[in-house]
């Protein structure tokens, strides 16, 4: 059987199908399984303690989200992206947050407002004790409450797709901690804009942060050419 560096994450609240799902998407997103990877339904039920049928269910789930790549008779294979793919989310992204950013500029509640303070002091904490999976969480949270505030149900789901084949790059950019003071710094100029409604300042913020993050994510590309 295949050694597969990872455990299945119980949740009595969803149905199996969803608790594979996300057991399988984390183990891609954290690096777990790397691309080219292959995933075998037989082994991975033996792995996690399930039959066939929510390994087969959810393999098809992460398929929609270009995480990885069926084919008939061979199975699933842990997809990478070339540089195109990465090109073009990023334009799509830098155009999401700003459209984004300039709604929440406008609607955000004050409650929502305090969240994404409270969340910009836990990425500070987080950066200074050096916790990349919080640091990565925290940084996620903060985008999370600017789209959950634009009350666009559309947005947000396009949104949260694009952010999930990102995130292995991402979770790069967080271990570099001249990275990390680039993106608080950006984050408290993206607050003030949104604390003083100003929609333009917000959505050229938001368009800058990710043309940021997409010149580190391709120089990582390059590297790996």
């Amino acid at each position: 059987m295949a050694d597969y560096k990872f455990n299945i994450s119980s949740n009595e609240y969803l149905p199996l199908r969803d608790v594979v799902f996300n057991t399988l998407r984390d183990a891609i997103l954290t690096g777990k399984l790397e691309p080219g990877e292959r995933l075998m339904e037989n082994q991975l039920a033996e792995k996690l303690g399930v039959s066939r049928t929510p390994i087969r269910e959810a393999l098809r789930m992460l398929e929609i989200e270009n995480l990885v790549e069926l084919t008939p008779r061979k199975g699933a294979q842990v997809l990478d992206m070339s540089k195109k793919d990465v090109i073009d989310i990023l334009e799509v992204r830098e155009v999401l947050e700003g459209l984004g950013t300039q709604l929440a500029c406008q609607k955000m509640t004050p409650e929502a407002l305090q969240e994404l303070k409270k969340t910009q002091l836990e990425l500070e904490k987080a950066t200074k004790e050096g916790n990349v999976e919080k640091m990565a969480n925290s940084d996620e949270h903060f985008h999370d409450i600017i789209f959950l505030s634009t009350e666009n149900e559309k947005l947000i789901q396009i949104f949260n797709n694009l952010r999930i084949q990102l995130y292995r790059y991402r979770m790069a950019h967080v271990k570099l901690e001249s990275g990390m003071k680039n993106i608080i710094a950006q984050h408290h100029r993206l607050l003030e804009a949104i604390e003083q409604k100003d929609a333009k300042a917000g959505e050229a913020l938001a368009k800058e942060h990710i043309q940021y993050h997409a010149k580190f994510i391709l120089d990582v590309l390059q590297k790996k050419e």
